[in-house]
């Protein structure tokens, strides 16, 4: 009898991380879910096809110096953490001066030093296993910049040099490291933004309504994950993604294209 892996999957209070929750549970997996909201997180393990394999471990990533105390914990659960899904993740809204330190501080040390704090612990755990894996969400944003999201772009694009970094360190591995750079998912994620106040901005935003839809975006992640020699870096969206490639070979064009459809000081005066 083939033995269930254990899957940890921090953000599962919503969005992608709540869509991989149900799917891995669905799939056999021992699931752990992590978010700030407890109870939140205990009314979709409800909704979980096999409740009684899962496990709640509300966590806030900002407070990531606890990220071995965590790690125990999830430990304990079933002795091993064979995939962490680093998912959580908080967003902005604001100019880079109209931006307060603080907060662009807080969206890094979710963002990014929670992801890294949280694989630091578990990756011991996993090598010496001589086995696991563990997926990094950045986003298409880790690939370029946006206007009004310098902080949340900055998280990313050290999401993506952190872990391709960690990628050529354990090549010679069997625990794999992936990246995933979703493009627009429809979530919460801008709703929650916070503002130069620091204060959520209950908006979201045209392009993340449109956006493809947390199950699908799931279903396509677990199906192109649980392959036998999985992708470093995974691009899961729509036509967005396309941006990707764009700018990374016609720099200029992309510049003066992009620039055009985010222009922020006309859309101030419109």
């Amino acid at each position: 009898m083939k033995v269930a892996q254990t899957v940890w999957i921090t953000g599962a209070s919503s969005g992608i991380g709540e869509a991989l929750a149900l799917t891995y549970n669905a799939k056999g997996y021992h699931t752990i879910l992590s978010a700030r909201r407890s109870e939140r997180l205990a009314s979709i393990q409800k909704r979980l096809a096999y409740p009684e394999h899962s496990y709640l471990l509300p966590l806030d990533l900002e407070q990531n110096e606890n990220a071995e105390v965590w790690t125990n914990q999830a430990l304990a659960f079933t002795g091993s953490i064979d995939l962490l899904i680093n998912n959580a993740g908080m967003g902005h809204l604001g100019t880079v001066l109209e931006m307060t330190l603080p907060v662009e501080r807080k969206v890094l040390e979710v963002n990014f030093w929670g992801c890294v704090a949280l694989t630091k612990a578990v990756l011991p755990h996993m090598q010496k296993r001589n086995s696991g894996q563990i997926w990094t969400i950045a986003s298409i944003l880790g690939h370029f910049g946006s206007p009004k999201l310098a902080a949340y772009a900055a998280s990313k694009y050290a999401l993506v040099g952190y872990f391709e970094s960690l990628q050529y360190e354990l090549r010679s591995s069997a625990v794999h490291v992936g990246l995933v750079s979703p493009g627009f998912i429809n979530t919460s994620v801008t709703l929650n933004s916070l503002g130069p106040d620091g204060i959520p901005i209950q908006k979201n935003s045209a392009a993340q309504e449109k956006g493809m839809l947390p199950m699908e975006f799931a279903r396509k992640f677990y199906n192109r994950t649980a392959k036998r020699r999985p992708s470093r870096h995974l691009f899961i969206g729509r036509y967005e993604i396309l941006a990707v490639p764009f700018k990374r070979f016609f720099p200029n064009l992309f510049f003066s294209i992009y620039g055009k459809l985010t222009d922020v000081t006309r859309q101030k005066k419109n």
